[in-house]
């Protein structure tokens, strides 16, 4: 059984700011959908597809989200007590998203992405999503697997998504928000996926896996990378 004190603290151990207020009501607002997968549509077409007529109710939701004291988060519990923090981070001049992975054994959590204008990331392969999606501890969060997938979907960048993504991901799109075509959305954001684009997703040495992305702090080639112990925990607690 999942205590919930631990799963929702009110500081994430090495992680900046707050005070962190857990709100999973917000997830029942399809508003919040828009602004929160916003970052993944690329064009004009997408763009159109997740706002339809909203475009300006979804605008001004975010705006009040963004000028709260408090920091909305939410916790996506995964197998043997690791946790995925999703916050978000309200400084008036440095607003955005950060997806936050941490295990009570550890002294600070790891940053594995920030959806912002300074994008950082990806931080999670599809195999990894769908596993963070999918799980459900006994006595764990009470969040869905349709909103745990669109919750961590901005940190997610693969550039080998099996058959049945689009149908996946649509599904969770008509399950949370009130977007009129869930499937054209859902291939528009697998073909975008976010703001770095796709990467690529290899197994390093000695068995742990990695990405080539540009900005991604699980690309062993970047100056500002995990360390290869920081990558290989990273690894294995996200493994599928």
């Amino acid at each position: 059984m999942i205590n919930s004190a631990d799963l929702h603290p009110a500081r994430i151990p090495g992680y900046d700011g707050g005070p962190l207020t857990y709100r999973a009501g917000l997830l029942d607002e399809p508003l919040f959908w828009l602004g929160h997968l916003y970052s993944c549509v690329h064009s004009e077409a997408a763009e159109e597809l997740l706002f339809g007529a909203d475009y300006d109710a979804a605008g001004e939701f975010q705006q009040r989200l963004w000028e709260r004291a408090e920091w909305p988060a939410f916790a996506v519990p995964l197998g043997a007590d690791h946790r995925l923090y999703v916050v978000y981070r309200t400084f008036a001049d440095d607003t955005g998203v950060d997806y936050l992975l941490h295990h009570p054994d550890w002294d600070e959590a790891e940053l594995l992405a920030r959806d912002d204008g300074h994008f950082m990331g990806p931080g999670l392969s599809w195999p990894e999503l769908m596993a963070a999606a999918d799980n459900a501890p006994p006595g764990g969060s009470t969040i869905d697997p349709h909103a745990r997938l669109l919750l961590l979907l901005p940190a997610f960048g693969d550039d080998a998504v099996p058959d049945d993504a689009v149908g996946r991901l649509a599904g969770a799109l008509r399950s949370r928000t009130g977007v009129e075509d869930p499937e054209a959305l859902a291939s528009a954001v697998l073909e975008d996926q976010g703001a770095p684009g796709p990467a690529h997703w290899t197994t390093a040495m000695p068995g742990f896996s990695v990405n080539n992305g540009e900005y991604s702090f699980r690309n062993p080639a970047n100056r500002f990378a995990l360390s290869a112990e920081r990558l290989a925990r990273v690894a294995t607690a996200l493994a599928p």
